[in-house]
């Protein structure tokens, strides 16, 4: 309990840990998880486990470690397999980054001399948690990317996927070469420009004329969104940070000399102290459930952008062929091999429309529900937080009064 106050919850005891989240589907044939992760200087162990009553695989339980590079090249290999342009393909998770935090760490140490003992170890004591903070959210979104990846009744069967998950022996794959890179700038800058000249062009059917823009104009709002979302929780930070500079200020103040105001700076001290870690708590429920939703499905929705273009460029190249056996008619010259062409071209420009209107709507139905879900679960935690906040504010002001 917190001093002065005989009842009502502890406000500074411990949540329960919380995790990135996406509802996937309910089938349990085929589960995956990330048990455990081991950070490393450059790179991030991920220790994969796989549980399963499939037939295809060897055991019904297994694991196996495997690096971010290793769930890029998956990625690719569903990206580049034409037998999936049809679907949305989930965004790959992103590259582990911890060189802010390691910076700040470093800094923290290289000043030192200019703090107090006890400012220095709160401050060491928030950037370890934000290190922590960050780790975890790296782990949960390359858990998320491979939990799609299974629920998924198309993808889960990619032999490339079996190999990932049950192969114990390191893929050997490395990152790109500098070729590599600037051969992969270039393939998206032709794709860019294909996709305007595309963007022009008028859909035949409806449904998808519909989604094109609303989802051209949901990427750009939720793209504002998220950056607005780091906004808010940076300030949220830097309110628990300046809690830290204030509190060891007026602990200083209270050891001084021997006042009447002691107490008064010490208690004060203690406020903020408090203060600053429930301000840290906001920062990150807010950095987890709406910051990390917002940016998830930027990503998504960019997903599903490129599912769109692919559909339209299978459009294109089937209006081409058109064009082509039009052309062979008329001069009577390779007729059955245009006819051939326009044929497969129609195939899989049907193909892929039937597949993508079932996708977009999954999309749909999933987006809504895991927002619901993250943002009621975000005004919970919302009004905990101001509650515990405003009964942290009385029990300190009745502490003050019984000193005055």
């Amino acid at each position: 309990m917190m001093d002065g106050s005989d009842e009502g919850p502890d406000l500074l005891a411990e949540d329960k840990p919380r995790s990135v989240s996406v509802d996937l589907e309910t089938d349990t044939s085929l589960q995956v998880d990330i048990s455990d992760a081991l950070s490393e200087r450059d790179k991030v162990k991920f220790t994969v486990h796989t549980k399963t009553t499939l037939p295809e695989f060897k055991q019904p339980e297994f694991s196996v470690v495997r690096q971010h590079e290793e769930f890029v090249w998956l990625h690719d290999r569903y990206n580049e397999n034409e037998e999936y342009a049809g679907i949305v393909i989930p965004p790959a998770p992103p590259r582990p980054d911890f060189d802010a935090s390691r910076e700040k760490l470093q800094r923290l140490g290289e000043g030192e001399g200019t703090m107090t003992k006890e400012e220095f170890q709160k401050m060491k004591q928030e950037l370890e948690a934000e290190y922590l903070a960050t780790f975890k959210k790296t782990v949960a979104m390359h858990e998320v990317f491979l939990q799609r990846l299974a629920g998924h009744p198309q993808l889960r069967n990619d032999v490339n996927f079996k190999v990932f998950l049950e192969y114990d022996q390191d893929l050997s794959v490395r990152g790109k070469n500098k070729k590599e890179r600037i051969s992969g700038f270039f393939k998206n800058m032709t794709k860019t420009a294909d996709e305007v000249l595309l963007s022009n062009q008028k859909d035949v059917d409806e449904f998808f004329e519909s989604e094109k823009g609303f989802l051209v104009e949901y990427h750009s709002k939720i793209k504002d969104a998220t950056a607005r979302g780091d906004k808010l929780t940076r300030a949220h930070k830097n309110v628990a940070d300046s809690y830290i500079a204030i509190s060891s200020g007026l602990t200083q103040l209270a050891t001084i000399e021997n006042t009447e105001l002691d107490k008064l700076f010490t208690k004060l001290a203690e406020f903020f102290e408090k203060a600053r870690k429930l301000e840290g708590r906001v920062a990150s429920d807010e950095d987890l459930k709406l910051s990390d939703t917002l940016r998830y499905y930027m990503r998504d929705s960019s997903a599903g952008k490129d599912l769109l273009y692919r559909r339209l460029r299978s459009l294109a190249d089937y209006e081409n062929a058109n064009k082509a056996l039009d052309k062979a008619r008329s001069k009577n010259k390779d007729v059955h091999t245009a006819e051939t062409q326009q044929q497969a071209a129609c195939d899989k420009f049907e193909k892929i429309s039937e597949t993508a209107k079932g996708e977009l709507t999954n999309f749909k139905t999933r987006r809504i529900a895991h927002f619901r879900k993250n943002m009621v679960d975000l005004v919970e935690l919302e009004l905990k937080h101001a509650k515990a906040q405003v009964q942290l504010l009385k029990n300190t002001l009745a502490n003050l009064k019984e000193d005055l």
